[in-house]
């Protein structure tokens, strides 16, 4: 009997143990620029609030509480320009991989059904249609699909891995295709505050949406702008219907963020100077790495948002991540992302101030 894993390909970063071995081997350690995870400091506001919770023996619901509700339709007001969401048209989830891993289980998807996807992709929107047992496609524009079957599309802008960001004509023009072919569009904005040389755009913005939500949910996590990763801190907004549904079948399965989390997200989502300053962080080390990789002959390609510089010096990308383990830096391989990445490379710049200068000193030497 085939199981649940039979379906899903090889967990990418386990295929990058070799040459993190390597990386860790070198004189001056690991300066590991593979995973976009934060290291640096909880904001001392977050932190406070997750104590003052902590205190919380009871269960949280599902929904989270107004609080929390008045928070996230807040912040998407003031920070997206989204209007008139209310608290039906929100849901805290447990971290965003989460969600985008099983929602088209909890839609009901299933054989026979497709899941659609940009064609350089974080993986696990594939791997969320393979464990629902529907059809993954992936595309280069959206509104070249086959409508024939398709249930959920996905975009994602600021993207993961390119850093590509989509401009509210092409959101307005997919937006309108899905909804004349009845298509759901969830679209993952983890990184919309992490713009640099372009200003992302929310799918739930007027302008693209128009006066009404309806087909259109946005994704949103706390994991990059405030360094969360460990809370598992997201939610969803958009559809009323659409989220009504996924409040219920969640309720089923006990899907709850913890109490002090939720705290913790109020704190977050209300508090605006600890991300320009987790900002100004990035920005810094994002222009050391991206000079050392140009002079050392890398091209950059996209890259104006999100952690990431997604480069290339033109040869197959294992080739280049051995090159690089071998000098201690340790990247993600641009084939983790589809084969349309099979000669890049994606660098993260999310390391410390100490190991970002650490490899550049390498790369430029």
């Amino acid at each position: 009997m085939p199981t649940l894993s039979s379906r899903l390909p090889v967990f990418p970063w386990d295929r990058l143990e070799p040459y993190k071995a390597t990386a860790a081997a070198h004189p001056g350690g690991i300066v590991d620029l593979s995973v976009g995870t934060p290291v640096d400091p909880v904001p001392r506001v977050i932190q406070r609030a997750l104590a003052d919770a902590s205190d919380r023996p009871g269960y949280p619901t599902v929904w989270g509480t107004a609080a929390l509700r008045d928070a996230i339709t807040g912040w998407c007001e003031r920070r997206l320009g989204a209007r008139g969401l209310g608290h039906e048209g929100v849901l805290p989830v447990v971290g965003s991989k989460e969600l985008v891993a099983w929602l088209p289980v909890q839609l009901g998807l299933g054989p026979g059904d497709r899941v659609a996807f940009p064609r350089l992709a974080y993986p696990t929107y594939e791997v969320g249609a393979r464990m629902a047992g529907a059809e993954p496609v992936a595309y280069d524009d959206p509104r070249e699909l086959d409508p024939e079957g398709l249930r959920l599309l996905w975009l994602n802008s600021p993207s993961n891995p390119t850093g590509r960001v989509l401009d509210a004509e092409e959101l307005r023009a997919t937006v309108a295709w899905a909804r004349e072919h009845g298509v759901l569009v969830l679209s993952d904005e983890c990184y919309l505050e992490l713009g640099w040389e372009a200003e992302p755009v929310s799918v739930l913005r007027p302008d693209v949406c128009g006066d009404t939500h309806a087909g259109v949910v946005a994704v949103h996590s706390l994991s990059k702008r405030s360094n969360l990763a460990g809370y598992r801190a997201a939610f969803l907004a958009g559809d009323a219907a659409v989220l009504g549904e996924l409040l219920q079948i969640r309720k089923h399965g006990g899907m709850m963020v913890p109490a002090p989390v939720q705290a913790a997200t109020v704190a977050a989502l209300g508090d605006d100077a600890h991300v320009a300053e987790q900002r100004e962080r990035y920005a810094a080390r994002r222009a050391a790495l991206r000079g050392a990789l140009e002079r050392s002959g890398f091209r950059v390609e996209h890259s104006e948002a999100s952690l990431y510089l997604w480069a290339t010096r033109d040869e197959p990308c294992w080739d280049t991540v051995a090159a690089l383990a071998g000098r201690g830096v340790l990247v993600a391989p641009g084939a983790f992302y589809g084969p349309a990445g099979e000669r890049f490379v994606r660098v993260a710049f999310t390391a410390t101030d100490e190991r970002v200068a650490e490899a550049v000193r390498r790369l430029s030497s």
